[in-house]
């Protein structure tokens, strides 16, 4: 069974991490994003991977290589012009042809049982088996809607009301929308749906086309950890549970130096970061190379270097450092 990691986007949301590599390559607890979603493939039997890439496809390669040293076969799939979450699959769709195979958003960690959902897609003999959850919370993720039989009716709009950030059980658990995970067991009868040589998406250019042509396009309802980094909010809230967890303050990537009188706590710092004497850091990301000067202070703020960013969209220049708060 393939699988195919979707990693091409440009992570917008991210910015200004995702200024110098693409979003599945930012590290969380110090290992690249897209590392867990091919260990978590590998754990369910899956070793033959199509990664698509398209912003700085470079980050992703040497993240991964080949694939040999977590023991998987890597493909790269690269996108000249953006193609979408449908159009990536267009492209190399000859190489999924011959059997089911798993697509999995690049920007996610999880533990959901990946087998369980294969095992109902061929139980159902579906087209497309989707992985949902249950949005307790009413974040902003759209909506889908299934009807009796557990098939998708509908892509629905965002949740009317939503949590504020941190906060649990907004809603009582049994009449909670669901959301996607971005994870899914596909039928290559999926390919006939999927437009050829153009942009598309599966939920807006070829679910509903399925859906209309009474296609099984099923829901799989999953429960277990589910962390989605699309976001700044939300990268650094994975971060801060994974890190209370583990009974951490921070998280300190390879080759950093914090000096004795600074005081570092509820951050995530990359590698090569420098704290300098009586600096402060609190609930804030350091991105690699970044050095806070002696006496600084930095609070729910984002840090990178100024000289790897092109253009700055918002935040404040402080010496060599761009600070954007969050």
């Amino acid at each position: 069974m393939k699988a195919f990691i979707l990693a091409a986007g440009f992570g917008t949301r991210l910015w200004p991490l995702t200024e110098d590599r693409s979003k599945p390559a930012i590290p969380f607890n110090n290992r690249p994003l897209i590392a867990y979603s091919v260990d978590y493939l590998a754990s369910h039997g899956i070793s033959d991977i199509i990664i698509n890439l398209h912003h700085q496809p470079e980050s992703i390669k040497k993240a991964l290589g080949d694939g040999s040293q977590p023991g998987v076969r890597i493909e790269y799939s690269v996108e000249k012009d953006i193609l979408g979450t449908s159009g990536a699959l267009d492209r190399v769709r000859e190489q999924l042809t011959g059997s089911d195979f798993v697509v999995i958003n690049g920007k996610i960690v999880t533990d959901i049982n990946l087998s369980a959902a294969i095992e109902a897609h061929r139980r159902e003999s579906a087209i497309a088996t989707l992985v949902l959850r249950k949005n307790t919370e009413r974040e902003r993720f759209s909506i889908v809607e299934t009807d009796a039989r557990g098939r998708i009716t509908r892509f629905a709009g965002f949740p009317d009301r939503q949590s504020e950030p941190g906060s649990v059980g907004v809603t009582e658990h049994k009449t909670a929308p669901l959301m996607f995970t971005g994870i899914q067991v596909l039928s290559p009868r999926i390919l006939d749906y999927v437009p050829r040589d153009r942009f598309s998406h599966s939920t807006s250019d070829v679910y509903p086309r399925a859906i209309a042509a009474g296609e099984p396009v099923i829901a799989h309802i999953a429960e277990g950890h589910w962390y989605e980094m699309s976001t700044l909010a939300r990268y650094f809230e994975a971060s801060m549970l994974v890190m209370s967890k583990e009974q951490r303050s921070f998280v300190a990537g390879d080759h950093c130096s914090i000096d004795a009188s600074a005081v570092v706590e509820d951050s995530v710092l990359w590698d090569g970061v420098t704290v300098e004497a009586h600096a402060t850091v609190k609930q804030s990301v350091v991105a690699e190379g970044v050095r806070i000067p002696q006496g600084s202070a930095i609070e729910r703020a984002i840090v990178v270097r100024r000289d790897v960013v092109r253009d700055v969209e918002r935040g404040e220049i402080v010496g060599d450092n761009l600070i954007v708060p969050f």
